[in-house]
């Protein structure tokens, strides 16, 4: 990396050590680079321009092992003279020092405490955190503070820190949400191949619904046509409702720079057939157009409705029974 000798980097970040780990003994992490920084800041504050519905974020990596092939955030790997594709699911910054470092900040008397979004980046779940342990500092800190968060994640060792959570919800506004835009086993293996299989997502909801922990579903990505006929959708959603999640927020796939050039060439290899029809979607930018949005977010909310998690009247009761819920013990997590 072009930082890696400087004391100054693009990121106002001091490098500390770039650690591969290619042991036997953890399989998890072979073939992935960890590059452990001291970093100057933690809490960024959102461009004014962008769509997103908070100011600020904390993001203790970056690179993410889930290896989404869409994932928005690929770009940001160019940042660092990293490479976007193959790179951003194995070369991973750490900010070794994000706790510490969120603490200092939230006793600013500078510090509002205002919202702080977390995993609206890459995942602060994503294997790396089974090995450095960011998370359970942060949150400590957030709750020890009063101030407000939330978490998005595909990851199931948010459970891991439940005690944690609960505790912090106990003092402040949490919110909670999991990522899980189809559960098609065929579809998850080749664009999510690090990511915990949706079923396993759907627990988490399932478990922290049950502790009291209000969760809900991000639908994202909704994958044009691999992941968005109306069978798909509907096993999706009633597979959400079924969680126990609090709401479904459905998103359909964007690819910006970065993202996009991966995702195209995964596409050719995968599905050569719907190349041109994504360069037809696609042609005006980053963004589906909004009739094909608006197509996706209707028939979603119909299913919720339909399935008890849409706009219903207070009181209505749920259309499909909902299992007895079934929490896998935090301490027997698996990736898959």
């Amino acid at each position: 990396m072009r930082w890696d000798s400087q004391k100054d980097n693009p990121l106002g970040q001091l490098a500390l050590s770039c650690v591969s780990d290619d042991n036997s003994d953890t399989p998890e992490f072979r073939g992935i680079t960890f590059h452990e920084i001291r970093a100057r800041s933690i809490v960024n504050r959102v461009p004014g321009a962008s769509r997103m519905p908070f100011e600020w974020t904390v993001n203790p990596y970056r690179g993410c092992t889930h290896a989404c092939v869409y994932c928005f955030a690929r770009r940001t790997h160019s940042y660092l003279d990293l490479d976007t594709g193959l790179g951003f699911d194995s070369q991973i910054v750490v900010k070794v020092n994000a706790p510490e470092l969120l603490r200092r900040h939230l006793g600013s008397r500078r510090w509002l405490g205002d919202h702080i979004a977390m995993g609206t980046n890459v995942d602060c779940y994503q294997r790396a955190e089974g090995r450095y342990q960011l998370m359970p500092g942060i949150i400590a800190a957030l709750r020890d503070h009063a101030n407000p968060f939330s978490i998005l994640t595909k990851g199931t060792l948010i459970l891991r820190d439940l005690d944690l959570l609960k505790q912090a919800a106990a003092v402040t506004e949490v919110g909670i949400s999991v990522s899980v835009g189809f559960t098609d086993d065929e579809l998850w293996r080749t664009v999510e191949p690090g990511a915990p299989r949706p079923e396993r997502r759907l627990d988490v909801v399932r478990t922290l619904s049950g502790h009291g922990i209000d969760c809900g579903v991000l639908m994202a990505p909704v994958i044009p046509f691999l992941g968005d006929d109306p069978s798909q959708l509907r096993a999706t959603v009633r597979a959400i409702a079924a969680s126990g999640a609090s709401s479904v927020t459905p998103l359909v796939l964007h690819l910006r720079p970065g993202a996009r050039e991966w995702f195209m060439s995964w596409l050719g290899h995968h599905h050569p057939h719907l190349v041109r029809r994504y360069e037809r979607l696609y042609a005006e930018g980053a963004y589906a157009p909004k009739w094909y949005q608006r197509r996706i977010t209707r028939q979603v909310h119909e299913l919720a409705e339909e399935y008890g998690i849409g706009p219903t009247r207070p009181g209505m009761p749920r259309r499909i029974p909902l299992p007895e819920p079934v929490a896998p013990e935090p301490t027997q997590l698996t990736l898959l």
